[in-house]
């Protein structure tokens, strides 16, 4: 595992995501039973995600606050928010759900989302590699 000292760019990038991560948990957790007829999506849905992103935003803190970070451990951020964005959009293409057209706006804005932070956070390890050369 190479360790390096992450640019103010890579770590931003990765905090910027517990600020908006942590935020959605909390809106998904705690407004699930108000969103659910809002958006068209099931409250246990809505829980679920956002319980899912608990232990997610609290590796993004422990991995954002190190003094070192991992390039294979940015990576598997990278990869996982990737892996987000696919789900969130097999989830409207799908036949599981029946959001609204406020829940279609809301699903794949927070996928933009995530999918610009993994975009940030590639171009932070690009740009680590950058410095190291």
């Amino acid at each position: 595992m190479s360790q390096f000292h992450p640019t103010p760019f890579l770590r931003k990038a990765l905090l910027l995501d517990v600020a908006a991560s942590g935020a959605t948990a909390g809106l998904l957790i705690g407004g699930a039973g108000w969103l659910d007829g809002l958006l068209g999506l099931p409250i246990g849905l809505l829980r679920e995600a956002g319980l899912i992103l608990v232990p997610f935003v609290a590796f993004l803190v422990w991995v954002g606050t190190r003094e070192k970070m991992s390039r294979s451990v940015v990576t598997a951020i990278i990869g996982a928010n990737v892996l987000w964005v696919v789900a969130s959009i097999c989830l409207l293409i799908g036949n599981w759900v029946a959001p609204t057209m406020l829940g279609y706006a809301f699903v794949l804005a927070q996928a933009a989302a995530v999918g610009v932070f993994a975009e940030l956070q590639y171009m932070g390890l690009r740009r680590q590699d950058a410095v190291a050369a």
